[in-house]
């Protein structure tokens, strides 16, 4: 497949530099837009623009694996749950689909399938389809029929606890019909309203003095998660069934004949289905649906396509956050006309410069877009884009919305070609290109104030140290302030909790002076006392948040460095390959010489090419990396191993190279599972290996195991010794 944003800048045509950077734009604003509707039920992006930023994540990530990162849509679901309900932890996550909005794409989910399975490229599989409801995951879980629990999505592994308002919707039994369910019962769906009763609730809002809900999704999220029962009872909220997740039994054997069950039991499903056994027939289904749209009651923003065999479902398994096995297909984006006011540069923590236009704003999809994103200088040159421009605006595919065009007619008499600045922006050291790259970088490392800040932000990030409190308003505030400039510095705050106080203090009286300002002088400070001791609270609560994450994962520790090329896969595949950090900086030490075991180990792990390698050793190369490291540790920082995926697995911390051909199984699926085995899969063979599968026409692998004395098995050697029992 080959991705494109909207202003035609593929991904395939970009450099590491330049997909590192966009990766970095993308990570932040998925954050905001996670937040924005996972918990305040108010999204900044509609669910086809969101859906549309993870697949140009995704292409990204395809092409460039070691750029994935914390937040990025190939790892994470969702947001985590807000403090008003009880967390609830899912049995079995609740993942997200992976996303296509063309036919090309879908053909390539299909594809990738048949490779997957090892089956002919013609081979007919079986699909069901269903409409894709824009409303709000919920899981119902019934005990010998009878609803026990009703939990929201969340961020996935953990979500709220809203069994109290689930039981007010009608759709949703409070005692399972038929017979046949098994004791333990989880299904899962989507909350939604439709649309004239929505309108209709709007109208009764308007005429009652009462805000208004922007969309039925919204108006669906917010009944759901009412902290009074009696208003959800009041709003018009439906459910669909359309998954499951924990079973005490089977309860089908195909996707379809699951929903023919859970219809019998009392649920609605997501209705008009359709079975499908190839691409062709899906895009008839979307081209059906998609005309059909306006005459639905609900709202939907595409299409769904699930394998329907489950033994191959679970042969299919999963990548990342999203199953191998569905994927939904999206409903083309929405393009608006505006004004290109003015191009901001924004400076990165690694010091890429990267345009911003700044539009007049405008509605694009329900939406009011200010920003778009213009990638770098070629980019603004390619499209000869100007200040002034009347510009089309599309809104999919990259983090902010896109300038896809520009109208020349209406060109300004007066315009000038855009100048893109050789000096940073906000430290004025140089800015330059390295050779092969397109983007701009400040050359003033760690003196620039934007850097600084973004690598702060970057460790205290959810994904990395995850510390609650310090988001960027308040690095910005005490990095200013002096009192943390590197990351070791926030493990001393504690010692200097006064000066932060005084930071937090400051601060308050800046806004509150900005604020008497814009009031002529009018304002007064209301209950001063009080507001000051709920900062103090919050530098409490922030400095214990501090503490709590004197201990963490080591993959968080090696992503929270900010390492150039590791993102949070590459640096989990570190974590999980080292046991613990002393061992992952001996080696990285020893791995500088070119000729030693340790750098031959390293380039051996599966997933760890030679550019990603020379980022990580020339990082620690570096005497102030090597230095702030140390500070950490030495501030009480204590980086913790991994656990196994299956600590009772044979196989649990082994080192397997796969080679040669493999008969009951694709090579791909075959290191899927060794990995969810807890084995480390090896590209080459050393000392370290413990086991070497050796299919048909093995190689120089098998060869390299001979000599090394390594244990080399059978294909259904390797079978037997991974079957459970």
């Amino acid at each position: 497949m080959t991705a494109q944003d909207g202003a035609g800048k593929s991904v395939d045509d970009f450099s590491l530099a330049e997909a590192e950077a966009e990766m970095a734009r993308l990570a932040e604003r998925m954050r905001e837009a996670d937040i924005a509707y996972y918990q305040n039920d108010a999204p900044i992006l509609t669910d086809g623009d969101y859906d549309a930023l993870r697949l140009r994540v995704e292409a990204i990530v395809a092409r460039f694996p070691e750029l994935e990162r914390d937040d990025s849509p190939t790892r994470k679901v969702g947001a985590a749950p807000s403090q008003g309900f009880r967390k609830v932890r899912h049995a079995v996550p609740m993942l997200s689909l992976g996303n296509a909005f063309s036919e090309e794409d879908v053909g390539d989910f299909v594809d990738r399938i048949r490779r997957f399975l090892g089956l002919a490229a013609d081979a007919p599989i079986d699909f069901v389809a269903e409409p894709k409801i824009d409303g709000l995951s919920c899981a119902l879980t019934y005990e010998k029929g009878r609803l026990v629990l009703a939990a929201t999505r969340g961020d996935g592994e953990e979500g709220e606890d809203v069994t109290a308002n689930a039981r007010r919707v009608d759709d949703i039994p409070e005692i399972l019909s038929g017979e046949g369910w098994p004791d333990v019962l989880e299904v899962r769906g989507e909350v939604y309203m439709e649309r004239a009763a929505f309108a209709e609730m709007n109208a009764a809002r308007e005429q009652a003095g009462l805000p208004l809900f922007a969309n039925p999704r919204n108006a669906a999220a917010g009944s759901l998660r009412q902290l009074d029962a009696r208003i959800t009872a009041e709003r018009p909220v439906r459910f669909f069934a359309y998954a499951w997740g924990r079973l005490s039994e089977p309860i089908g054997s195909t996707q379809g004949a699951i929903r023919d069950r859970f219809a019998a039991w009392g649920f609605t499903l997501n209705e008009p289905a359709a079975r499908a056994t190839d691409a062709e027939a899906l895009f008839a289904y979307y081209r059906g649906i998609q005309a059909a749209r306006p005459d639905l009651p609900f709202d939907i923003d595409g299409v769904v396509y699930k394998v329907d065999r489950l033994d191959l479902q679970e042969r299919l398994g999963f990548v990342s956050r999203a199953p191998r096995w569905a994927v939904a297909h999206k409903f083309p984006a929405e393009q608006a006309f505006t004004v290109l006011e003015r191009i901001d540069i924004q400076v990165g923590r690694t010091g890429a410069l990267t345009p911003v236009a700044r539009l007049k704003p405008v509605t694009v999809g329900g939406v009011v877009v200010s920003n778009a994103t213009l990638h770098n200088e070629d980019e603004i040159q390619r499209k000869d884009i100007r200040v002034g421009d009347t510009v089309i605006v599309q809104r999919a595919g990259d983090v902010i919305p896109q300038i896809v065009s520009v109208v020349l007619e209406k060109r300004p008499a007066d315009s000038a070609p855009y100048v893109f600045p050789d000096k940073c922006p906000i430290c004025g050291s140089n800015a330059v290109s390295e050779e092969g790259e397109v983007v701009r970088r400040c050359t003033g490392g760690l003196t620039c104030p934007a850097q600084a800040v973004e690598r702060l932000r970057h460790f205290a990030s959810r994904n990395a140290f995850d510390i609650e409190g310090l988001g960027d308003e308040n690095i910005r505030l005490f990095f200013d302030a002096g009192l943390v400039r590197a990351p070791a510095d926030i493990f001393h705050m504690r010692d200097r909790e006064q000066a932060v106080k005084d930071a937090v203090l400051a601060r308050r009286a800046a806004q509150s002076a900005a604020r008497k300002e814009a009031k002529g002088g009018a304002l007064a400070d209301d209950k001063p006392a009080k507001k000051i001791e709920r900062e103090f609270k919050d530098v409490a609560n922030l400095l214990d948040a501090i503490d709590a994450r004197r201990e963490v994962g080591l993959d968080r520790f090696i992503f929270g460095l900010g390492i150039r090329h590791v993102g949070e896969t590459t640096a989990r595949l570190l974590a999980r390959s080292y046991a613990t950090i002393d061992d992952f900086l001996r080696e990285m030490h020893l791995a500088k010489d070119h000729e030693s075991q340790a750098r031959a180990d390293f380039l051996a792990i599966d997933g760890i090419g030679a550019v990603v390698a020379g980022a990580i050793i020339d990082f620690f190369a570096e005497d102030h990396n090597r230095a702030a490291v140390r500070a950490l540790l030495d501030a009480g920082v204590r980086p913790q191993p991994l656990e196994r995926q299956e600590t009772n697995s044979p196989v649990a911390g082994k080192t397997v190279v796969f080679t040669g051909s493999l008969e009951t199984m694709t090579r791909q699926e075959a290191k899927a599972r060794a990995e969810s085995l807890g084995a480390k899969v090896a590209g080459s063979v050393s000392k370290k290996t413990d086991y070497v599968v050796a299919g048909a026409d093995a190689g120089s692998k098998l060869k390299a195991a001979r000599e090394l004395g390594v244990a080399v098995l059978s294909e259904a050697e390797w079978q037997a010794l991974i079957q459970p029992g």
